[in-house]
């Protein structure tokens, strides 16, 4: 419910000053020039609060006080008092039970914010106190008692979300940094959303995407811990869909996604976890529901380049396999979730996956960031491994040579031959044994290999080899080459690699399998795979 504070003030500049600081924070502000007026209004809007100077025409706020609560509608009204004369001013109302606090001028908008809500929020309490002689409280509203808490020397803020996930747990769990707070709220295990009080909102607009720029202003209320005025505004603003609830929420998952990158960033001190606290109106609104892992993959995507640690060849990433470790993937994209089928026991560089996953290198390295601040992952430094070696049977001249240009570049992961007639190709696997295979296939009814190919000792290693189709071809593969997986001309230097990729690993999974490669083959693949042109 919306406050309304009566501004008693013969100056102004005061009023105005005045009646824009609290109106922006969502407050119902009237103005009274003077202490007669101000009586008047004061009986007939009953307010919240009002804001009263000392030093007014003709009177003092002392005698406009006296007289306004003589008033039974107005006996309850907290009154906060403004002077230049300060301690000479106060000590008239301290017999006074309805002046709850004081506001020396000149005052910045700041302490006059922070004096405002602090008598909205004690009023009652400091009145009551005066009135009948008994102690205040020293603080307010922090009567509960946190069902968990601790430090980080031996357990990681990983570890403690994780335990909340598992466990389905609801309340907010609050984390110390050394010169911050932030605040997680959860519910049933999952973010609701990310607070912090003491982050300046500068920070985190500055890696707002260009697309969210002009709704940076917002992260001043969005940052807060939730229960202010003018998250209420803007909760109300969201209701009546003045404001886009689909991009407040975007805005809200970005805040929450730097808050987390900064806490697993700057070495958390304590914990403490407070089940009954409820969730702020605007993430009851506007709920994120994200696991960990899909806040710190959006942290990585948006954070300075030089905050990212290594990624050469040299480099690797694998997965990292933790007793009972938590894998909830709520919020995280299918795309990101693929990647990590694309790890085993072999560390793969970012520019591998990339190539393996089509996805640009810069997504692929931030996204395993993402994954390393969740513990998913681990970066391992790679010993260089050899060239694989492939075969390639391909009679066509153009792409002949781009097959042989690509093979003679130290700067890929394949090496190898490139034949141009079935002789060559025969001679070849009698030397070597190839980690791919890939040759042209050809016919007027059916696509099928060359004659002499189909009884050679091609046979015995079928499941290596991948076949070349011709450029527009609508001919059909014979059964036998129905599941194969295919590229078609002209094909690119990327379709290249990423179709003996994965020629290889589906020849890596037949091997571990003790079944015949043909067997192998029909079980895996239902139908053709193909790269390149269609």
């Amino acid at each position: 419910m919306t406050k309304t504070i009566l501004v008693i003030d013969d100056s102004a500049t005061i009023r105005k000053m005045v009646d824009s600081h609290l109106s922006q924070e969502g407050y119902r502000v009237q103005l009274a020039p003077n202490g007669e007026i101000g009586i008047e209004m004061a009986r007939e809007l009953i307010p919240d609060l009002i804001l009263l100077d000392h030093q007014l025409p003709g009177t003092t706020g002392i005698e406009v006080c006296r007289k306004i609560i003589q008033y039974p509608e107005c006996r309850n009204v907290p009154f906060l008092v403004s002077s230049t004369l300060r301690k000479k001013a106060y000590v008239e109302y301290m017999d006074v039970p309805n002046v709850v606090d004081s506001l020396p001028k000149p005052f910045k908008p700041e302490l006059l914010l922070m004096a405002v809500a602090n008598a909205l929020e004690t009023g009652a309490m400091i009145m009551n106190s005066q009135a009948n002689g008994t102690a205040v409280h020293e603080v307010v509203g922090e009567i509960d008692q946190p069902a968990f808490s601790g430090d980080f020397r031996w357990l990681g803020l990983r570890e403690v979300l994780d335990f909340l996930n598992n466990g389905l747990k609801g309340g907010m769990l609050e984390v110390e940094l050394p010169k911050s707070r932030v605040l997680f709220y959860l519910k049933e295990g999952r973010i609701q959303g990310v607070v912090s009080p003491s982050i300046n909102a500068a920070e985190v607009a500055d890696l707002l995407p260009e697309a969210l720029k002009e709704f940076g202003p917002l992260l001043r209320f969005t940052l807060s811990s939730g229960a202010s005025t003018q998250m209420e505004g803007l909760v109300e603003l969201v209701d009546r869909k003045v404001v886009d609830p689909r991009m407040l929420r975007t805005l809200l998952r970005h805040q929450a996604a730097v808050l987390t990158r900064h806490c697993f960033q700057n070495q958390p001190k304590n914990f403490s976890f407070l089940p009954e606290r409820k969730i702020p109106a605007i993430f009851a609104r506007s709920p994120l529901d994200l696991c960990l892992a899909a806040l710190l993959v959006d942290g990585a995507l948006v954070c300075p380049e030089q905050e990212l640690g290594p990624d050469d060849s040299s480099v690797g990433w694998l997965r990292n396999g933790l007793r009972g470790q938590n894998l909830d993937r709520t919020g995280l994209s299918a795309k990101h979730v693929q990647l990590l089928s694309h790890l085993d026991t072999t560390p793969r560089s970012s520019e591998e996956l990339a190539r393996r996953s089509g996805m640009p290198r810069d997504e692929v390295r931030r996204v395993f960031e993402g994954f390393l601040r969740a513990e998913w992952v681990e970066r391992q430094v790679q010993v260089q491994a050899q060239p694989r070696l492939a075969l390639v049977y391909e009679p066509d001249p153009q792409s002949a040579s781009l097959v042989r240009a690509v093979l003679a570049d130290p700067n890929n992961p394949w090496s190898g031959h490139v034949v141009r007639d079935h002789f060559g190709l025969q001679l070849l696997l009698k030397r070597r044994k190839p980690d791919a295979i890939l040759i042209a296939v050809e016919g007027d009814q059916q696509l099928d290999l060359p004659e002499k190919l189909r009884q050679s000792e091609l046979a015995a290693i079928s499941a290596t080899a991948g076949l070349i189709v011709p450029a527009g071809s609508t001919i059909p593969l014979t059964e036998s080459l129905a599941a194969s997986i295919m590229i078609r001309r002209p094909f690119s230097r990327a379709d290249l690699i990423r179709t003996l990729d994965q020629i290889s690993q589906q020849s890596q999974t037949a091997s571990a399998a003790a079944l015949p490669d043909s067997v192998v083959r029909s079980a895996r693949v239902s139908s053709p795979r193909t790269v390149g042109a269609t």
